[in-house]
């Protein structure tokens, strides 16, 4: 899990300045992750109940094996597009193709990981375990940023942290087929869907355990799993009323979020003068996402706890937050600056993600959990299949209508969260 999520952030450290470096348009390297988004919101399900037939370890295997997969053919296409054996077109076409890979296979791992360590832990030690494998997952948000700057190796270029992050996964893959013990689980568990990690939606779901006291394996006998399994449910509907301002609001911020990932590369070349030198931009912005993944860490890890936020409150101090952040961004003229104003919108976004996916699944009986948790992972993941890509173009060709729309999408939330989200329960 931390491979794969600093693998990733580290990715989107380089990948403005290398597609500067191939006078590609600013919009086709963002819509080269639409793809693989797609492929993450449509699998994820699927492989999440495989997982819980077919075993853990298997499906952790086949998603290291697609990261890997996936980044050393990624790696070795820009090398050839930097290098100029390839047009820029063909290797933003095979980037996207390759990265895809990582879209249709990564997402087996992360609710095979989930449900493995539940399946061999009891209720006394399982909370922590599992807070182990989210806390390993934020920390890679933050180590990818901050490695990718010196990854940045002499003959490689822009594409070591590729060649490096590949060679890591292997490693991983190696230690987790030799040293990780076989499927013999000993508790019931099923795995969570969960988003893309460039979603950076993960561990959304600890604030909902706490308000309503639910657990990942809440039967101790793996008959009882397969008998709770065969009762017929009824299908959870994406216009169930219980549902509805809840998703209203996850769609709406879900833009904010996604578009100012999707800009923020690119508006640190532009901010710094540094279209015309773009090796060096993947430091600075590598520093900019360090420091967002640190406040939204502050926000799951300190905040939410600390000050026992419901699911309502979460969410709307956490969109007011993005909403001042994104102007911080707009009008930041200096690195500091903008460092500071996109932690302020990663603050809010560690704040308002688990306030939508908790308020989601606190939303519905313990019946539908499953399904609740199927919506939330299309909701999250369906941000992120053109919306950075729309963001970025209007960044591009008009950007004060960009920020005003990114703005609006915030009072939006806002305006429906005061009127329609439940109030919290007070404990």
């Amino acid at each position: 899990m931390l491979t794969t999520a600093a693998g990733n952030t580290a990715m989107q450290s380089v990948m403005p300045s290398i597609g500067t470096h191939l006078g590609v348009a600013d919009v086709w390297v963002s819509l080269a992750y639409s793809w693989s988004a797609l492929l993450w919101m449509l699998l994820a399900p699927f492989w999440a109940r495989r997982s819980d037939r077919r075993g853990r370890k298997a499906m952790m295997a086949l998603g290291l094996s697609g990261f890997a997969l996936s980044f050393a053919l990624c790696g070795a296409v820009l090398y050839g597009g930097l290098n100029g054996w390839l047009t820029a077109g063909m290797t933003m076409a095979l980037f996207a193709l390759f990265r895809s890979l990582y879209g249709g296979f990564g997402s087996a791992a992360p609710p095979a990981v989930q449900a493995y360590v539940a399946s061999r832990t009891d209720r006394a030690t399982r909370t922590r375990t599992l807070a182990m494998i989210v806390s390993s997952f934020g920390l890679g948000t933050v180590i990818g940023p901050a490695l990718a700057p010196l990854l940045v190796f002499p003959g490689l270029g822009l594409v070591g942290p590729f060649v490096a992050f590949t060679v890591f996964a292997v490693v991983v893959l190696v230690l987790l087929r030799l040293r990780l013990p076989n499927d013999d689980p000993r508790y019931a568990a099923r795995g969570e869907i969960v988003g893309d990690p460039y979603s950076a939606a993960s561990g959304a779901r600890s604030l909902a355990r706490r308000h309503s006291g639910e657990d990942i394996a809440e039967d101790e006998n793996l008959d009882e799993l397969r008998q709770d399994e065969s009762r017929p449910h009824g299908k959870l509907h994406w216009t169930d009323a219980r549902l509805r301002p809840w998703l209203l609001a996850g769609v709406l911020g879900g833009q904010v979020q996604s578009m100012m990932l999707g800009i923020i590369g690119f508006l640190i070349l532009d901010r710094l003068g540094l279209r015309s030198t773009p090796d060096l931009g993947a430091g600075p912005t590598g520093l900019v996402l360090m420091s967002g993944a640190l406040a939204t860490l502050l926000a799951q890890w300190g905040l939410i706890p600390g000050l026992s936020l419901g699911p309502r409150t979460a969410a709307l101090w956490g969109i007011g937050l993005s909403g001042i952040g994104v102007l911080g961004v707009a009008l930041g003229p200096n690195l500091h600056s903008l460092a500071a104003a996109f932690a302020i919108c990663s603050l809010g976004f560690g704040l308002f993600r688990p306030g939508f996916t908790s308020g989601m699944s606190l939303a519905v009986a313990p019946s539908e959990q499953g399904q609740v948790a199927g919506i939330v992972a299309a909701v999250n993941g369906s941000a992120y299949i053109v919306s950075p890509a729309i963001g970025v173009f209007l960044y591009d060709h008009v950007e004060g209508v960009a920020w005003i729309i990114i703005e609006a999408f915030c009072i939006a939330v806002l305006a429906v969260g005061m009127k329609g989200l439940p109030r919290d329960e007070v404990e």
